[in-house]
Formats: C-alpha cells, sequence, structure tokens
C-alpha cells in the first residue's frame, strides 16, 4: 500500500489548493497505523493518521466523538486534546478503497509539547497524576449526554471475538487455545453481571496512555494528549489498567509486556488514593478491574493484536498472552487490597 499516496489523495480531498512539499512518516513504529507529518510550500505543518484495520464506521463514530468532547470541554482541559481538521463542519476522513485495499486517514493540528513525565515516575509524580485524571474523568463524566452516540460495547467487542473464533479456531492456535479463549470470553460475560456495572458512568475513554502520548505542565499539570488509537464510550475503569503501567516500578519500557501485577502495586494504590479524593472509586468499580484486564488481553491482544500491533509485537504478546496473562486472571489479582487502601 502507497501509504504517502493515499495521504496525497486525502489532502487533495481536503484542500487541493494548498500544495505538499514533503511527507514524513514519524509513525512509532509500535502499531499498524501509520502517523505522518506533512509540510506544505508555504511551511504550514499538520499531522495526518492512516489506519487500515477495523471498521471505517468505528473510525469515523470515534473521531467525531474526540471532536465533540475536545470541543466542549472546559477550563483547564480546553485545549488538552489534539484537535481534527474539519470540513464542512464536520471531522474530515477519508476514505481510500482500491483493488481491496481499505484505509482511513485524518488529520490533525500539531500538537504542542511541553513536559513529559519520567520514565519512572517519583511519588509526587503518581500523586499529581492521579489528582489530575480524577478531574479530567470528572469533566469528561459531565459531557456523557451530549457526545454523539456510540456503536460500540464490550459486548459486541466479545461477541465479535467469539465469533470469529467459531468460523476459523486455528486463526487462533490449537482447538484447546480456541477453548480456552472461549472460556474467558464466556467468563467476561457471565462476570459483568456481578459488579452492578448498570450503576457505572459511561464516559469517553482513551485506554492507551503511555509516557509518550501526552505532556504536562511544570506543574504537573495534564497540558495535551494525542494518540487515539483505543478510544471508545465505555466505563471509567477501562483507563484504568494504563494508569497502573505508567506509575509502576518498572516504569516506560522500550520491550513491553502486559502482565497484571500493576494492578496491585502500592504505587497503583497511591495514584488511586488521590485519584479517589478528586473523584470517587466504588468497590464495585475496582472489583472490575479483573474483567477490564481480561477484556484487554482478549480484544487488543487476542482479537486485533495481528491488526493493531507491528508483526514482531503481535507474535510475542499473543504467546505471553496463553502463557501468562489469561492464566493470571482469575489467579493474581487482589480487589480486597485495592478496596481496603481506599477505605470503601
Amino acid at each position: 500500500m502507497n501509504y504517502s499516496a493515499i495521504v496525497r489523495k486525502a489532502w487533495e480531498g481536503y484542500d487541493a489548493s494548498k500544495t505538499i512539499k514533503t511527507i514524513d512518516d514519524i509513525s512509532a513504529q509500535v502499531s499498524t497505523n501509520h502517523v505522518f507529518r506533512i509540510t506544505f510550500d508555504d511551511d504550514d505543518i499538520i499531522i495526518a493518521k492512516l489506519s487500515n484495520f477495523g471498521k471505517y464506521e468505528y473510525f469515523k463514530e470515534d473521531h467525531r466523538i474526540i471532536h465533540s468532547l475536545s470541543n466542549n470541554l472546559l477550563y483547564p482541559f480546553e485545549n488538552l486534546l489534539a484537535k481534527s481538521l474539519l470540513k464542512n463542519n464536520r471531522v474530515y476522513i477519508y476514505k481510500h478503497k482500491q483493488a481491496g485495499e481499505d484505509a482511513w486517514v485524518v488529520f490533525y493540528n500539531p500538537t504542542r509539547i511541553l513536559e513529559r513525565l519520567p520514565r519512572r515516575l517519583s511519588d509526587d509524580h503518581i500523586k499529581r497524576f492521579g489528582q489530575q485524571i480524577g478531574k479530567f474523568h470528572k469533566a469528561c463524566a459531565k459531557l456523557r449526554h451530549v457526545l454523539p452516540k456510540s456503536e460500540k460495547t464490550l459486548r459486541t467487542d466479545i461477541n465479535a471475538l467469539l465469533q470469529q473464533i467459531d468460523q476459523d479456531e486455528t486463526a487462533f492456535g490449537s482447538r484447546m487455545q480456541a477453548d480456552y479463549l472461549k472460556y474467558h470470553c464466556d467468563q467476561f460475560l457471565k462476570n459483568r453481571s456481578k459488579y452492578n456495572m448498570n450503576t457505572f458512568e459511561i464516559i469517553p475513554v482513551f485506554i492507551d496512555w503511555n509516557i509518550g502520548n501526552f505532556s504536562v505542565t511544570n506543574k504537573q499539570e495534564l497540558y495535551s494528549r494525542w494518540d487515539y488509537d483505543w478510544f471508545r464510550m465505555s466505563y471509567r475503569m477501562m483507563d484504568f489498567y494504563f494508569f497502573a503501567r505508567v506509575v509502576s516500578d518498572v516504569g516506560d519500557r522500550t520491550v513491553f509486556s502486559y502482565n497484571i501485577n500493576v494492578l496491585n502495586e502500592p504505587r497503583f494504590i497511591l495514584f488511586l488514593q488521590e485519584y479517589h479524593k478528586v473523584n470517587p472509586i466504588k468497590a464495585d468499580e475496582l472489583r472490575f478491574l479483573k474483567e477490564v484486564y481480561r477484556f484487554f488481553i482478549l480484544n487488543y491482544v487476542i482479537k486485533d493484536g495481528k491488526h493493531f500491533f507491528a508483526e514482531q509485537y503481535a507474535n510475542k504478546l499473543q504467546a505471553e498472552a496463553f502463557d501468562i496473562y489469561l492464566p493470571s486472571v482469575d489467579r493474581d489479582f487482589n480487589a480486597d487490597l485495592l478496596i481496603d487502601a481506599l477505605k470503601i
């Protein structure tokens, strides 16, 4: 697939009067999505994101919700999210379809970046991060009634995985591995009813939080956030596994894994305590974290892993999912440790 040619075609559909000088690939090389910096003849710069996995309708839906969210967030988050370019007052998304190739492109204004958090956070960093995320989630929750509706749910994604397994068990390894995945899908669907989830608010969540996709001020306040690969309207707890990874003792790593043990680290408990002071958490939400982790492994590592992650990461993570991640779900997470620490 000629990505530069698709990006040029996408821009022509947006504003053919403005001439592109260069297109530079600035992708992180971790996922199959591609990010480009476009420089024009007049030296203006914009960012293009090209994706070719998943459903175009979901891509369009996500970016329209994110635009609405970014437009409606109030101080101090009114400029936090990277802004998509609009045409005719709607987010402009180019859909490429040619010779069996599908891809879609969205354009962003470049994001201003101030300070990055260190690879391993201090206790003070963790406390400030917990407070800031508590405030951000509260601001997002206030907008839940005015944002566009979303078709994606946790149930639809798990059912899609079950359907894929039924269609071709060999795509997920052996028959035994396929049965193992079905078991965990069934456990997720069954356990959802245990935690009074009908009382949980549905808010915009970005899920993939890491040191490389947000910046802060010199007072450790959230300043800018970009990279919306796993955005969805869901429960706020969907964000918390990645918060645990951000504050974890090992810190940000180039070679990464998705172990469950970060959810019981003292550093994550410190984060939760500060978040809870700003935006109180229910005990059932903390119990639900086990299912959040199970869903993440089933949906983003197993179902979409080969489409989203670069091949070397996909193969490694999917092997670890069977050997390490899924076996640890019901064995290694202790919600009571978190509940006791928050005294709820």
